[in-house]
């Protein structure tokens, strides 16, 4: 669906022509068609039906494509075949029996991620001859140009998305080198592989080839897992981790092409494995969009300075969403930011939005999460901080996810919670938990105060919970003082 050098045909108020093409003036242009685009048509065409979006590269979204969804596919795939390894522990016999069909793996991963593309193919489907296929340019903050096209419009939104980063030296691997925007289009998996990059998706992906079979080893430049800046937190990840692949961290990441695969050297580490995963970050869609013509100073990235709370583009009528302004790089924030940019594209004066609790999770087993304030920006002689580990909690225990700790972050002066790292099963829903506690502001004896039903992994929070109260001087003598048994079978 594409304009290409035709004549457009739309329902518009204002057309004018000029002798060297034709110039469409509009309300709004978003331009890129990921979560944070699709989120801004859908708040602009509740105001107006002049608008377009425009779309250069695939279609269906980074998250449908190659990043959550196809991920966790994957990673639940994995996670059942490692079950395995807990069956004799339950009494279940003849669990070394089973075994894994890659091939058949990464065709249930591909179908899956076809079906979630499908779906959301049909939001730009639908647009019609509103939706246009083409690499845009700015030409000014109210002109984009797509190919021989010119459009005049009243206020931008930049949607662009990221591409994965992949140093220069390194591309000349060429398919020895995988990144997940091609990882999940392979028929089958190597032997041996080394990933590189210990944030979310590297320490996710990694885990779930090691449990899939693949020998693999994990590699970044920094001691940092997952952004966890607890020590606490970030040493039981570690050794849990350890527990299922090799960590080198703390050295900058050496690859070269052998005559059967790549090698990589990280310090004292030499190695040699068939193919590499990069998941070392992701860096903005800004080539060629023309991001000088708004007059604005960029930064090294070429990014320009935006108000988070409007997305505004410098008092500019631009608005930039998403992954392509490099804030943070998660799929609600670019739902959000989406929504934000739409919103005031269309309204008389830019609106300030309050942002949500910050809340990002790597679904690794156990989980890695980190909600509101991290342990790196407090204040600890202001805090109050509550633990529990996982080890002997009755839930887990029963369930053998008993591995984990939870720490949880409080003001000292009134115990309101203040935020939490952990690495703990069902890190995901205790995390959404908490988001909620301090959104509204609660204190450790206010969230106390909330039914705990028996046994459920949310005990464990329970636990960290009265420890804060315990040392908190704003204690009540109500059923947010009910003290623990301090016995595995009731707590």
């Amino acid at each position: 669906m594409g304009f290409g050098l035709g004549i457009i045909k739309m329902r518009m108020q204002e057309t004018t022509m000029k002798e060297t093409g034709m110039t469409t003036t509009l309300d709004v242009i978003v331009i890129g068609a990921g979560s944070a685009g699709l989120a801004a048509v859908r708040q602009v065409k509740k105001k107006t039906d002049k608008f377009v979006l425009i779309n250069d590269g695939p279609y269906g979204t980074t998250c449908a494509r190659v990043g959550c969804m196809p991920s966790k596919a994957l990673i639940e795939i994995a996670n059942a075949f490692h079950a395995r390894n807990k069956a004799e522990a339950f009494g279940i016999r003849g669990s070394e029996h089973l075994r894994i069909d890659i091939p058949a793996v990464m065709q249930r991963v591909r179908a899956l991620r076809d079906r979630f593309v499908g779906g959301v193919l049909k939001s730009t489907e639908a647009m019609g001859e509103r939706s246009i296929a083409g690499r845009a340019r700015l030409l000014g903050p109210n002109e984009v140009a797509v190919g021989d096209q010119v459009f005049q419009t009243r206020r931008i939104v930049i949607a662009t998305g990221s591409r994965p980063v992949v140093p220069q030296p390194w591309q000349a691997l060429g398919d020895r080198l995988l990144t997940t925007d091609t990882l999940f289009d392979e028929e089958t998996l190597p032997a041996r592989m080394a990933v590189i990059g210990l944030g979310a998706i590297g320490i996710e992906m990694t885990q779930a080839l090691a449990r899939l079979g693949v020998e693999v080893a994990a590699f970044d430049s920094s001691d940092v897992l997952a952004g966890i800046s607890d020590p606490v937190v970030a040493e039981t990840a570690r050794q849990s981790l350890l527990e299922e692949f090799a960590i080198h961290a703390g050295h900058e990441v050496t690859l070269s092409g052998t005559t059967n695969g790549v090698r990589v050297q990280a310090g004292p580490v030499d190695i040699e494995v068939d193919r590499v995963l990069v998941a070392i970050g992701r860096k903005p869609n800004l080539g060629d969009l023309g991001m000088e013509s708004l007059g604005v100073m960029l930064d090294q990235r070429g990014l320009p300075p935006f108000d988070r709370t409007t997305m505004q583009i410098a008092g500019l009528p631009v608005f930039i969403a998403g992954d392509v302004n490099a804030d943070v790089s998660l799929l609600h924030e670019a739902a959000d930011e989406g929504y934000i940019a739409g919103v005031n594209a269309v309204a008389d004066k830019p609106i300030c939005f309050q942002r949500r609790t910050p809340l990002s999770i790597a679904f690794s087993d156990p989980g890695i999460a980190a909600v509101g304030q991290r342990f790196a920006t407090l204040d600890t002689d202001q805090c109050l901080i509550g633990n529990v580990n996982f080890a002997s909690q009755g839930r887990a225990l029963t369930a053998q996810r008993n591995q984990g700790v939870l720490r949880v972050y409080a003001a000292r002066e009134d115990a309101r919670i203040l935020g939490a790292e952990m690495c703990a099963p069902a890190a995901e829903h205790l995390a959404h938990l908490l988001a909620l506690a301090i959104d509204r502001g609660l204190t450790a004896h206010e969230l106390l105060a909330m039914p705990f039903y028996h046994p459920v992994l949310e005990e464990g929070l329970r636990t960290a919970l009265r420890e804060i109260s315990q040392q908190s001087p704003g204690g009540r003598p109500d059923l947010s003082a009910c003290g623990s048994y301090q016995a595995e079978a009731l707590d």
